[in-house]
């Protein structure tokens, strides 16, 4: 390695246990603590204290044995996030059962090929919609059994089933599951290629848990401690928080519905939040779009632009101007109390990961009063290795190594993790496994650097590097994220790859672009057509990456755009569950534009 950082483990942490083991000890420390909460049929918040969420994942458990699931067997949930999903996945693994979860957005297809790759046995579906895309491919999924609807009682009928099987079978079971042991086979959305199966093993999971509660006491184990957690269980990021709350002394909310989100910030009260950067870009979008035009605009304009530079004056270590200091207290009363309120009013960290988050978005909510954590991690490393401490951040990095993490960097420049957290393989395919994890060292795929005090850079993706028929190598996430900060862009995505110059497709947001043209006093569109030829859009597009190119240099800048009037959504396959554009699909698709319009001028 070119240059590695390792960030030393301030106690040791036995990672030769599983992961029920950390419900258990939580359960035991902490009893009578409402653990996990969520919102029932009837609009109102239940809850379970971290002994009653015990007792439901062994009733579950006892269930699961009586019914023949064994060690090593493949489980299945499809579901979005809800109770039911992190009950059944503690009890699936507690017993040395393998939980493969399914995006609810999977198509029948690719249920297929995920039951067939990791021999699911048994699958639990949310609803009829669900059950419907397994019973379209079931008659060739050979290892299927049984498949239970949770919104039909399925989790009554397990622990009915379980009544016969006794206490001391249970924990024969679960204290036969050693560190070592396979948790969980975690299908990747990734933004290239078909989806491989990551083998995570329930020591590493561990591991990075007790770590991430050891490197973030701030956040793991203050009293009060509150997290919402609405990113689908089926992402590795979102199911890590899980453990990470009953680790440390936090009551995790589920939330599965985007639609409520807000609602349910003001109902749950959360102390931090975990989301994509997408999340907060349109949070921003939707505090400007309220200010609108006239007083409340140019207040909600000057109060950004005050956000933004205190920011900047805090990262850089000085003593902030007083003049901007009385203006950013002012705001404080004026406009950032009540975005703060968007998150419920108690929130003190948010932390990003998943995509690059936007500089301007980042400084944006630092200003306002809520740090963006950035972080970073992958599948392969049960989500994270680096985050921002929640004193001494600095936007514009991943953050420092978490406890017991290696960071390094080769020589090609591309960042590389060792750590007991990588993954065990890739299921089925020992030759990607090789050629991934060399003398113990995970390559990630992403560009970075390291500082002289452990803070890590991504400065783009090894394989989306653009290099120009000019010669010039280009990162395209830069250009990208900028873009998308506008109000009307979805999704952008540059090309130019042995190619004249560099150009960008962009999607738009239809809700959001009609929301942005009203306040701009004009006539919202009926259609992502009509909008993608509506002159005003085009021209906020233009001002957004015209701005993105005072980046770069102008070998770098996008020279031409195409806006596409078709919807980016994870069920068109354009984009990943955490929002990140497909890019090897999106060019695929356009590949009749990329070589005819915008670089032919055809029309």
């Amino acid at each position: 390695m070119k240059k590695e950082y390792t960030r030393p483990l301030e106690q040791p942490i036995d990672d030769d246990r599983n992961l029920f083991s950390i419900l258990e000890e939580r359960a035991s420390r902490t009893p009578d603590d409402s653990l996990v909460e969520y919102k029932g049929g009837d609009g109102t918040w239940k809850s379970f204290t971290a002994a009653e969420f015990r007792d439901k994942v062994i009733a579950l458990a006892k269930g699961l044995i009586a019914r023949g699931v064994k060690p090593g067997d493949s489980v299945s949930v499809i579901s979005k996030t809800r109770w039911e999903w992190t009950a059944l996945d503690m009890a699936i693994m507690s017993i040395g059962a393998l939980t493969v979860p399914v995006y609810e957005t999977n198509s029948a297809a690719q249920v297929k090929m995920i039951f067939n790759d990791s021999q699911v046995t048994m699958a639990f579906a949310e609803n009829d919609a669900q059950r419907d895309k397994i019973e379209a491919v079931r008659d060739q999924c050979p290892t299927l059994k049984d498949v239970y609807v949770i919104d039909f009682g399925a989790l009554d009928t397990i622990e009915e089933y379980g009544r016969g099987v006794s206490d001391d079978e249970f924990w024969r079971r679960e204290r036969a599951v050693k560190g070592t042991d396979l948790a969980t086979i975690v299908y990747t959305s990734g933004s290239t290629g078909t989806p491989k199966g990551i083998e995570l093993s329930h020591g590493s999971f561990v591991f990075i848990t007790y770590s991430g509660v050891n490197t973030m006491p701030a956040i793991s184990s203050r009293p009060g401690a509150r997290l919402l957690l609405f990113l689908p269980l089926a992402h590795v990021f979102a199911r890590y928080m899980q453990f990470f709350c009953f680790a440390g002394t936090v009551t995790l909310g589920l939330s599965g519905n985007l639609k409520t989100i807000l609602a349910d910030f003001g109902a749950f009260k959360p102390t931090f939040i975990l989301a994509v950067p997408r999340i907060f870009e349109k949070i921003y979008n939707a505090a400007s779009q309220k200010a609108g035009a006239g007083l409340k605009g140019r207040i909600f304009a000057n109060a950004t632009q005050v956000a933004i530079d205190w920011s900047h004056a805090q990262q850089a270590g000085g003593k902030i101007p007083a003049a901007l200091s009385l203006q950013h207290a002012l705001y404080r009363k004026l406009v950032y109390s009540s975005i703060m309120e968007v998150f419920g009013g108690r929130v003190e960290y948010a932390v990003s990961g998943g995509a690059p988050l936007d500089l301007s978005i980042a400084h944006f909510f630092n200003g306002v009063g809520l740090p963006l954590l950035e972080g970073y991690g992958m599948t392969e490393t049960c989500a994270p290795t680096c985050v921002n401490p929640t004193e001494g951040y600095r936007i514009g990095t991943i953050g420092l190594p978490l406890q017991g993490v290696t960071m390094g960097i080769d020589d090609d420049d591309e960042l590389c993790v060792k750590s007991p957290q990588i993954c065990v393989g890739y299921h089925n395919h020992p030759e990607t496994t090789t050629q991934q994890i060399v003398d113990g060292w995970l390559h990630t795929g992403d560009l970075g650097s390291i500082d002289d005090d452990g803070f890590v850079t991504i400065t783009g993706r090894k394989k989306d590097l653009i290099i120009t028929a000019g010669g010039k190598n280009v990162s395209p996430q830069e250009l990208e994220t900028a873009v998308m900060t506008s109000p009307v862009v979805n999704q952008c995505v540059v090309v130019g790859d042995r190619k004249p110059f560099i150009a960008a497709i962009v999607a738009l947001d239809l809700a959001e672009t009609n929301t942005w043209l009203k306040a701009q006093g004009a006539e919202p569109a009926p259609d992502l057509e009509s909008a993608a030829r509506n002159p005003i859009v085009r021209a906020e597009v233009e001002r957004a990456v015209n701005m993105a190119n005072e980046h770069v240099s102008r070998a770098e800048s996008i020279r031409k755009f195409e806006i596409v009037p078709d919807d980016f959504t994870e069920e068109s396959g354009l984009v990943t569950a955490s929002l990140k554009a497909r890019r090897h699909a999106i060019t695929e698709r356009y590949q009749d534009l990329i070589d005819n319009v915008i670089y032919a001028g055809k029309r």
